[in-house]
């Protein structure tokens, strides 16, 4: 199955993967040959140390791997726009009691980050959104109730 990811996302992932490949690796395998170097493995904490990170970069590595084979990479600015809320666009809605505006882009799962205002695909605010269109209004489940946004414009940024 495949997981949609903006293009920015997997972009972010190659840099991860590439500096983990070319950097890290070859860091680890020097500590990992210094440390060999000092004699007796049982007891040396700076060989463990090193193969514990060693571990970590390497199932770092392999979940990238994994994320963009399974990605379904979507460059929302080569999609038309239609007004339509899809997954990529950038959404401003405004709470219909409050007039307070907010702004969000609609991102994969695994690219969600609040304070950068992108939120998943699968939260509930984005599941209301989707297939909406400007001008729309949608009530969304919060922890504090049901809030109501009209759905101010849509871009594909």
């Amino acid at each position: 199955m495949k997981y949609p990811m903006t293009k920015e996302g997997a972009e972010a992932l190659e840099v991860e993967l590439k500096h983990l490949k070319s950097v890290m690796r070859p860091q680890i395998s020097k500590a990992i040959a210094e440390a060999r170097e000092l004699g007796d493995l049982k007891e040396n904490a700076e060989y463990h140390a090193a193969r514990e990170q060693q571990g970590m970069v390497e199932a770092r590595i392999r979940d990238i791997e994994g994320r963009l084979g399974n990605a379904q990479i979507i460059d929302i600015t080569t999609i038309a726009h239609t007004g339509k809320v899809i997954f990529g666009t950038t959404v401003t809605i405004a709470n219909v009691d409050t007039d307070e505006e907010v702004v969000y882009q609609i991102v994969g799962e695994d690219e969600a980050e609040i304070k950068k205002r992108k939120i998943s695909v699968t939260s509930p605010i984005a599941r209301a959104l989707i297939g909406k269109e400007e001008g729309d209004v949608v009530t969304v489940q919060t922890p504090g109730g049901l809030v109501e946004y009209e759905i101010v414009e849509v871009s594909h940024l």
